[in-house]
């Protein structure tokens, strides 16, 4: 885990490296260290279910957000749009294939597998079919969620906008809207997950 170690029912603290009991707690509740006061963890409320809603939304969200216009620009009688996809694909032609690549994996690529990740990962444990597996998917997990820069992409249409916006003339298409809703999903995930509660749940079903 990221902040803290468990060993034999025992949690360090990530600020004092106080060595506590590991505490129960009910959803809603958190641990705090009893010595600097510092977040050990918390338990969220019904995060297993919140998680597969938030990553089904999200993946159903993934193909409008990369294949939709996400803005279209019109200048002297003439109209183009581009949507995510399209973009990678100029990026191609004109040989750029470093920075399309790159396009495709932190916008696309990483996220998806990220979203498909955290569903296959809630599911199996939801419906009690835990894996030695798991612990792999959910380390990859750990990794993939550094490497998602799908806001970084989205400040960059952002900025695109408002330097064309004076330039010509300029429509928000479906692709954006999807985009958003996708950055969104993406944010709540990482909310609603419950990490801690998931490391418990597969060492207690791989030690039975």
């Amino acid at each position: 885990m990221k902040n803290h170690s468990v060993v034999n029912n025992m949690i360090a603290c990530h600020q004092c490296d106080s060595l506590l009991p590991m505490p129960y707690l009910l959803e809603g509740q958190n641990a705090l260290c009893g010595c600097c006061g510092a977040m050990l963890f918390s338990k969220k409320k019904d995060a297993i279910n919140r998680t597969i809603a938030v990553a089904i939304a999200g993946l159903l969200l993934f193909f409008p957000a990369t294949l939709l216009p996400i803005i279209g620009i019109g200048a002297a009688g003439l109209y183009n749009d581009a949507s995510l996809v399209d973009c990678i694909t100029l990026l191609i032609d004109s040989r750029n294939y470093v920075l399309a690549f790159a396009v495709f994996m932190f916008t696309i690529a990483i996220p998806v597998v990220r979203l498909i990740t955290a569903l296959y990962i809630t599911w199996c444990i939801k419906f009690q079919q835990i894996k030695p597996s798991l612990l792999v998917f959910f380390r990859s997990y750990h990794v993939l969620d550094t490497w998602t820069m799908l806001h970084v992409f989205f400040l960059g249409v952002i900025v695109s906008m408002y330097k064309l916006s004076s330039l010509a003339d300029m429509t928000i298409d479906g692709g954006l809207f999807s985009l958003i809703l996708l950055l969104l999903c993406s944010t709540l995930m990482s909310v609603t997950i419950d990490q801690h509660s998931i490391w418990h749940e597969l060492e207690k079903s791989l030690e039975q």
